[in-house]
C-alpha cells in the first residue's frame, strides 16, 4: 500500500513538446473566441478592453498550469498552497463578468488536460447562449430625490402619487428638525410615459411652497468604469 502510494505521488506527466504546444494552442484559439463573445455582447455598454485582454491571458495561463501539473498528485498539491496565498480584489463591474472567468478558467483546465473537444462544444454552446442573450440590459430604474420643507411631505407625496398614478414608490425618509428629504422610485418606462403630459414633475413640484431641489437621477445595476 506504501508503494502504491509512493508511486502515486511520484507520477509525472510525460508530455512531447508538440502536445505541450497543442495544450496551448488550442487554448489560445478559444480564448480568442472568449475574447470575441466579450466584445459583441458589451458593446455599447460597460466595456474594458483591458478585462478582456486579461480574459486571454487568464486563459492561457491556466492552461499552462494544468499541463505542468499532469498527474502529479504532489505537484498539485503544491500548486494549490502556492495559489492560496493570492488575494484577488478586482472589482467586479458586471455579472456577466463572473461567468466570462470562470469561462476562461474551465477552458484553459480542458485545453491543459487535453480535453479539447469538452472545451470546443462546451466554448460554442456558451458563446451562442452569451451571444443572443448577452445583451439583455436591465430595466433601468429613476430615482426622484425631493427635499423641502418637512410641513410639504403629505403634499409632495400626493403630487409625485398622482402625478405617476401610484406607480412611484417612496423608498427613503430622510427627516430633520426643518427640512425632508424624499427619496421614491419607479420603472424607466412609467418616467418617460410622463414625460408626455403638459407638466413636468420637476415643474409640478417646484410650484409648491419651499421645496429646496428636485433630482433625478438614473439608477442602474452596472458600474460605470
Amino acid at each position: 500500500m506504501k508503494d502504491y502510494i509512493y508511486t502515486i505521488f511520484q507520477e509525472s506527466g510525460s508530455l512531447s513538446t508538440e502536445e505541450i504546444f497543442l495544450h496551448i494552442l488550442v487554448a489560445s484559439i478559444l480564448a480568442c473566441v472568449i475574447y470575441l463573445s466579450y466584445y459583441f455582447t458589451h458593446a455599447g455598454g460597460v466595456y474594458s478592453k483591458k478585462f478582456n485582454v486579461s480574459l486571454i491571458t487568464l486563459t492561457i495561463l491556466t492552461a499552462t498550469v494544468m499541463t505542468v501539473i499532469g498527474n502529479n498528485i504532489a505537484l498539485s498539491l503544491g500548486m494549490v498552497g502556492a495559489l492560496s496565498i493570492v488575494r484577488f480584489r478586482t472589482v467586479i463591474k458586471d455579472s456577466r463578468d463572473t461567468a466570462y472567468i470562470f469561462w476562461t478558467i474551465i477552458v484553459g483546465i480542458c485545453c491543459g488536460v487535453g480535453d479539447y473537444i469538452v472545451a470546443v462544444i462546451g466554448s460554442g454552446a456558451v458563446f451562442i447562449v452569451l451571444l443572443i442573450l448577452g445583451r439583455v440590459k436591465n430595466d433601468n430604474r429613476i430615482l426622484l430625490i425631493i427635499r423641502g420643507a418637512r410641513n410639504m411631505e403629505r403634499r409632495i407625496e400626493a403630487v409625485v402619487f398622482d402625478y405617476f398614478q401610484a406607480k412611484a414608490m417612496m423608498r427613503v425618509k430622510n427627516t430633520s428638525r426643518d427640512s425632508i428629504e424624499l427619496i421614491f422610485e419607479m420603472p424607466r418606462k412609467t418616467y418617460l410615459l410622463s414625460n408626455k403630459k403638459e407638466k413636468s414633475i420637476v415643474e409640478m413640484l417646484y410650484e409648491l411652497e419651499s421645496i429646496e431641489y428636485v433630482n433625478v437621477v438614473t439608477q442602474n445595476d452596472e458600474i460605470s468604469g
